[in-house]
């Protein structure tokens, strides 16, 4: 069953979302605030596909939830509503753990398009997992093994999301290569995904700050200026 979280304390826009998620063959489980989304999370026993979460909400906003949320499970597909106008909420949702933003007013259209294009990568990487095969690949002192979806760095542990760990996936099999961000866009959020490609660079932020000794020098994930970005191997 393909699940979601609907996290959104405007009744009427709660509504709106349920209907076309259901529309499409999604089990919906609704929550009017975020401690009442905690609740449910923590409660669930069947576990959530994805969590489509409002950043305006009383108490509890969408930002510490999404925090909160990142911190119980690295692969739940987590998207944030943003005001149109909000362009550091993007930013700052995406840093704090989200795969992907919509911005209100949305379509039905949109709506769906990103909710199944995040489905689709979490069912990409949930059947990685199942191999069995180790399916390990090392690049220095890192070591990413695809199978039970880890990736350390001297053996220490380094926790991904699931689109960081898509991203990594990538350049390691890549390596020492340029991958400009349409290549990355393309390759970790599908080809029917349209956004801008500045998801593409927060997400390589928030990846560094877990990687490297000192994001502002990176040793590893390198910028090329001009055409994209290379894990640097030697």
């Amino acid at each position: 069953m393909k699940r979601i979280l609907i996290v959104e304390d405007e009744a009427a826009i709660r509504e709106f979302e349920a209907i076309n998620l259901k529309r499409a063959g999604y089990t919906v489980v609704e929550a009017g605030s975020g401690e009442e989304a905690i609740d449910i999370y923590d409660c669930d026993i069947e576990g959530f596909d994805i969590a489509l979460l409002d950043i305006s909400m009383p108490g509890m906003d969408g930002f510490t939830l999404c925090k909160e949320l990142r911190e119980r499970s690295q692969t739940l597909g987590i998207i944030m509503l943003t005001a149109k106008t909000q362009e550091m909420d993007k930013i700052s949702g995406l840093m704090m753990g989200a795969d992907d933003y919509i911005t209100k007013p949305f379509s039905p259209s949109e709506l769906m398009a990103r909710v199944d294009s995040l489905y689709r990568r979490v069912e990409i990487l949930s059947a990685k997992q199942t191999k069995s095969i180790s399916d390990e690949i090392t690049l220095g002192e890192f070591a990413l093994n695809i199978r039970r979806r880890t990736l350390t760095k001297n053996g220490r542990n380094i926790e991904l999301t699931q689109v960081e760990f898509q991203m990594v996936d990538y350049f390691f099999n890549n390596p020492d290569t340029v991958l400009s961000r349409t290549d990355i866009l393309t390759k970790v959020w599908g080809t029917n995904y349209f956004a801008e490609e500045k998801i593409v660079d927060v997400n390589i932020r928030r990846l560094r700050m877990k990687i490297e000794e000192d994001p502002s020098e990176p040793k590893y994930l390198m910028t090329v200026w001009g055409m994209g970005y290379k894990w640097n191997s030697k």
